[in-house]
C-alpha cells in the first residue's frame, strides 16, 4: 500500500521522499522519481507533511521513535483502533506534530485510479486536513469524518466488520447449494441482486436508530423472523449437511431479543443487544 500511495503522488508530480524498513522496496521507486532516505528521521525531515503507511500502530511508534516531529503534519494511513489514534494523537502532538489519522478503503491496485471508487476517511486535526486535502486526494477519494482522531479508525472497521458479516452470509449460501446441481456461476447473480435489494434496509435501520422506533412500519417482524423462520433456515441447513455456525450468532441475538418482549420489531433491536455501553447520538 505505501508503494502504490507514493507512485500515486510521484505520478501527480509531487516531490516524494521515502523509506522503507526492506531498503529494496523503497530503492525500487528512485527509478520513478522518488528521494530515498535512509532512514525514517531524515525521511520525516525532508518535507513538512508526512505520510506513514506501516504494519501496524506499534512499528509506527519504533520507526518515528527517533524522527523530530516539532513543526510536522503527521498523517497515519497505518491500519489501527480508535484508541491506537486518539493514543498516536496525544504523542505526535506531545512532539510538536498537527496530526491526522486515516482508514484506507481500497486495496493497492485502486490507488491512484480516479473510477475505482477507493476512498480515505481522514479525523484529527481539520486544519491539517484542509491544508492538505488536494494532496491528499491524489491517491484516493477523501472523507473527513471528524475532529476525534479516533473516528477515521472506528468508521473503518465499521465498515469491514459490515463486510464480513456479508462474507458470512455468502459463505453459507453457496455451502447450501454445494454439491447439488447447481451452478455456482448462476446462483452467484441471484445471490448478488438479493444481498443488493437487502442492502436497501441500511437507511432504513439508520432511521430506526435515530428516532427509537422500532415498530413502525414493519413488515417482517421478528416473532415471525424467529418463531417461523429461523425453524426453516436450520432444517435446510441440517438437510444440506452445513454447519449452522455462521447464522447461529445472529439468530441467537434475535431469538433474545424476542424473548425480552420485542416480537413487533424488526432486527434494529439486536444492535442494542450488541451495545455494552451506553449509545451517544
Amino acid at each position: 500500500m505505501g508503494a502504490a500511495l507514493a507512485r500515486a503522488w510521484l505520478a501527480a508530480g509531487h516531490p516524494v521522499t521515502v523509506w522503507n524498513r526492506t531498503p529494496a522496496r523503497a530503492e525500487a521507486l528512485a527509478a520513478e522519481g522518488a528521494t530515498v532516505a535512509a532512514s525514517a528521521a531524515e525521511a520525516v525531515a525532508a518535507n513538512r507533511l508526512v505520510i506513514a503507511c506501516l504494519l501496524d500502530d506499534a512499528s509506527l511508534g519504533e520507526a518515528l521513535e527517533d524522527a523530530d516531529l516539532t513543526g510536522r503534519d503527521l498523517v497515519n494511513l497505518t491500519t489501527g483502533t480508535p484508541a491506537e489514534g486518539r493514543a498516536r494523537a496525544a504523542w505526535a502532538e506531545a512532539r510538536g506534530a498537527r496530526f491526522v489519522d486515516a482508514g484506507i478503503m481500497a486495496v493497492p491496485p485502486m490507488i491512484g485510479r480516479p473510477d475505482s471508487g477507493a476512498y480515505v476517511f481522514y479525523s484529527g486535526s481539520s486544519e491539517l486536513f484542509e491544508e492538505h486535502r488536494a494532496t491528499l486526494a491524489v491517491p484516493a477519494d477523501t472523507r473527513f469524518v471528524g475532529t476525534d482522531p479516533g473516528f477515521a479508525a472506528l468508521h473503518d472497521v465499521a465498515l469491514l466488520s459490515g463486510m464480513y458479516g456479508m462474507f458470512a452470509g455468502i459463505s453459507h449460501a453457496f455451502a447450501l447449494i454445494r454439491g447439488e446441481d447447481i451452478a455456482p456461476k448462476e446462483f452467484a447473480p441471484l445471490l448478488e441482486g438479493w444481498l443488493h435489494a437487502m442492502a436497501r434496509s441500511v437507511p432504513e435501520t439508520a432511521e430506526r436508530l435515530t428516532t427509537g422506533d422500532y415498530t413502525t412500519g414493519v413488515v417482517s417482524h421478528l416473532a415471525m423472523q424467529v418463531q417461523a423462520g429461523q425453524r426453516t433456515l436450520l432444517r435446510t441447513a441440517e438437510e444440506q449437511g452445513v454447519s449452522e455456525e455462521l447464522l447461529r450468532p445472529m439468530l441467537d441475538l434475535m431469538k433474545r431479543r424476542l424473548d425480552g418482549g420485542h416480537g413487533d420489531e424488526d432486527t434494529t433491536g439486536v444492535i442494542d443487544l450488541l451495545v455494552t455501553r451506553p449509545a451517544t447520538a
